[in-house]
């Protein structure tokens, strides 16, 4: 499977995608797209710097284990999605196993229904090629 043409798909079809990236707990990026123009006027976040998908997925990752931690040790069973809201952008967290997951960056004007969908749906297709 062509992982770049299925995250592609996810950040041009959601409305405010800047970006996605697949990757692993350990930090690397199996794959990433940026758009090629971000959907807020300067393609940076509210600091002003640009948003890094991978640099993102590598700092959240290490809270997404907190978080399946937390869950297993409260019997929630395990994590299925998780969403981020910062000042400047939005995040979404998927897991595509137990060693992957996939990042979306959101512009904050962005499509949060329709990202969530198009995540929900493509997921899959990338869960058989693991």
């Amino acid at each position: 499977m062509n992982f770049e043409a299925t995250l592609r798909t996810i950040v041009e079809g959601c409305g405010g995608g800047i970006g996605a990236a697949l990757m692993g707990n350990d930090g690397i990026p199996i794959e990433e797209f940026t758009a090629a123009k971000s959907p807020n006027a300067s393609g940076t976040g509210d600091s002003g710097q640009p948003v890094e998908v991978s640099i993102a997925g590598v700092e959240f990752g290490r809270i997404l284990m907190d978080i399946r931690r937390a869950s297993d040790a409260l019997g929630g069973g395990s994590l299925e999605e998780t969403i981020v809201r910062v000042k400047g952008f939005i995040l979404i967290f998927q897991p595509i196993d137990d060693e992957n997951f996939l990042v979306l960056a959101l512009a904050r004007d962005g499509n949060l229904g329709k990202a969530r969908y198009l995540i929900r749906r493509h997921v899959f297709a990338i869960r058989q090629e693991f």
